[in-house]
C-alpha cells in the first residue's frame, strides 16, 4: 500500500486500521489513542464550536473494538494503549494516568492508558490550557508531552506502531525522539494535518558552554553570548529573539521542557533559561 506521507522516520498510512495492520511486520511499542466510543466527538464542547468544529460520528462505540483493540496489542512486544479502561484487556499492573489540573468541569480529571509493561503504575499532571498552542483541530488530541512521557516509559523502544494516529501527535513524539513510528489514520483531513506536523524538522538542543557562548552551528563560529538580561524567546521560523532582537545559534524546543511547543528557548549549561 502507497503511504500517504513518509520521510526517515515517520510513515503515514490512510485507510481503516484493521486492513492495514494485518500487512504489516512486528514492533517494539504500540501507542495509541482509539476512539472509546462514548460519543464524544458527536457533541464538541462550547470552545470546540467556537473554533468550528462540527459533531463527528467516528467515536461511536462498534460492537468488535474490544476483540480488535485486544489483538491490537499481540503487534507489538509492549502496549500503550489511552482509554484502556473502556476496553476488554488483560489485567495490568502498570496503568498510566495523565492528570489535567485545570480541566473544566465538562470534562474528567484523568485519563487512563492500559499497558502491558510489568512495572509499577505512574501518573504524570500536565495542564490543558499549557498545550493550546499545539492543537491542530482534532477534538481528542493527546498532548506532546505525555506521549513524549510514554515512550520514555517504554524504555529503548526503536520502532512504534499508531493504528488511531489522528493528528499525528504519536509520529510527531517519535521523530522528536530519534525513533520511527508508523501512523494509520481512516479520515484523510487528519492525515494532511499529520503529515504537516511530521514535515516540521527536529531542532537540536542549545546549552551555552561556561564562557556563556553558544555552540557554533556546523562549521560555524560560537554563537553571541547568553545574556541575563533577556529570556530569549524565539519562533520557530526564524532564529531572531522576538523580545530583544538577538540572533542566535541553535535552539531547543520548549516541548522539551514541557512548555509550548510552538515557541523556543535558548537553555544553559545548568538546564535554565537564558
Amino acid at each position: 500500500m502507497k503511504p500517504y506521507y513518509q520521510d526517515s522516520a515517520v510513515t503515514i498510512y490512510h485507510g481503516d486500521c484493521r486492513e492495514i495492520v494485518p500487512t504489516l511486520g512486528r514492533f517494539d511499542l504500540l501507542l495509541t489513542d482509539p476512539p472509546y466510543g462514548t460519543g464524544f466527538a458527536a457533541r464538541p464542547t462550547k470552545w470546540q464550536r467556537r473554533a468550528g468544529m462540527l459533531p463527528a460520528s467516528w467515536d461511536v462505540a462498534l460492537e468488535d473494538d474490544c476483540a480488535f483493540v485486544r489483538s491490537l496489542a499481540g503487534m507489538a512486544d509492549k502496549a500503550i494503549v489511552w482509554g484502556g479502561n473502556y476496553f476488554c484487556l488483560p489485567a495490568s499492573r502498570c496503568w498510566l494516568c495523565w492528570f489535567k489540573p485545570d480541566a473544566p468541569p465538562s470534562m474528567g480529571m484523568f485519563e487512563l492508558a492500559w499497558t502491558s509493561m510489568d512495572a509499577n503504575p505512574q501518573h504524570k499532571s500536565h495542564s490543558i490550557s499549557a498545550t493550546n498552542a499545539e492543537r491542530v483541530g482534532h477534538p481528542t488530541q493527546k498532548p506532546l508531552a505525555v506521549i513524549m512521557w510514554c515512550i520514555g516509559l517504554a524504555g529503548d523502544v526503536q520502532t512504534i506502531l499508531d493504528p488511531f494516529a489522528g493528528s499525528g501527535t504519536t509520529g510527531r513524539a517519535a521523530k522528536d525522539l530519534g525513533r520511527n513510528a508508523v501512523l494509520i489514520e481512516r479520515e484523510e483531513r487528519y492525515c494532511e494535518i499529520a503529515a504537516r506536523r511530521m514535515a516540521q524538522e527536529v531542532l537540536p538542543l542549545c546549552t551555552a558552554n561556561a564562557g556563556g557562548q553558544r555552540p557554533p552551528a556546523s562549521g560555524g563560529t560560537s554563537g553571541p553570548p547568553c545574556s541575563d538580561v533577556c529570556q530569549h524567546e524565539y519562533d520557530s521560523d526564524g532564529g531572531t529573539c522576538r523580545k530583544c532582537g538577538q540572533q542566535g545559534g541553535l535552539f531547543y524546543p520548549k516541548h522539551y521542557a514541557e512548555v509550548l511547543p510552538n515557541s523556543l528557548i535558548c537553555v544553559n549549561a545548568e538546564g535554565g533559561t537564558v
